[in-house]
C-alpha cells in the first residue's frame, strides 16, 4: 500500500563499498542517497522531473557504520509555485542489536522543470494533519531565512572593496 504522495521512505544497507579511510559510511555517500530520496519524493509529488536548487542544515549527528540499515525518511513540507521543500530524516539501525538512531537531518530544495527544463508550476501542499502544519510552518520559516540570508549576502557584494591606504 502507497502512504501519501508527499512522503517517502527508502532503507539502504550500508556496504564496505561505502566506507570511508575511518571505516564509516563516507559523508559523500550519505548525501547521495539524501538527494536520491529528496528527488525521488519531489518528483513524485510533482509528476515531473525536479532539480536541486539548494541544501541546507546538513547535520550529521553520529557516523554511520558499515553494515547498518539506513533509513531516509523524505516529506515534502512546503510547495511555492514551482519548488518544494523536502525534508529528510535519516535513521540507522543496527541490525544485530535493534539499536536505532537519528544521525543526519536536512532540508533540499527541489524545483520542477518542464520538458525543457523550464520552471514548471507544483501542485500546493495542502497541510492536513497537525505534524504536516508544524513542518510547514517550520518549511516558511526557513524560507524567510534563505531570502534574508541572499538579501544580505547580496548586500555585502554590493559594498565597495574597502581602501587599502587607509
Amino acid at each position: 500500500m502507497q502512504g501519501p504522495l508527499h512522503q517517502l521512505s527508502m532503507t539502504v544497507l550500508m556496504t564496505p563499498d561505502t566506507a570511508n579511510f575511518s571505516g564509516n559510511v563516507h559523508g559523500g555517500t550519505l548525501l547521495k542517497l539524501l538527494d536520491q530520496a529528496a528527488y525521488a519524493c519531489a518528483s513524485r509529488y510533482a509528476g515531473r522531473y525536479v532539480v536541486t536548487l539548494s541544501v541546507d542544515q546538513v547535520t550529521f549527528r553520529q557516523p554511520v557504520h558499515v553494515g547498518e540499515l539506513v533509513t531516509l525518511l523524505a516529506s515534502v513540507n512546503h510547495t511555492g509555485r514551482t519548488s518544494m521543500e523536502v525534508g529528510i530524516k535519516v535513521i540507522a539501525e543496527d541490525i544485530r542489536s535493534q539499536s536505532v538512531r537519528h544521525v543526519n537531518s536536512c532540508f533540499f530544495t527541489m524545483v520542477a522543470v518542464d520538458d525543457d527544463r523550464q520552471p514548471a508550476a507544483v501542485p500546493p501542499l495542502l497541510p492536513a494533519t497537525p505534524e504536516e502544519r508544524r513542518r510547514h510552518a517550520a518549511a516558511l520559516v526557513r524560507k524567510e531565512m534563505r531570502v534574508e540570508l541572499e538579501r544580505r549576502f547580496k548586500a555585502l557584494r554590493a559594498e565597495p572593496a574597502a581602501d587599502a591606504g587607509g
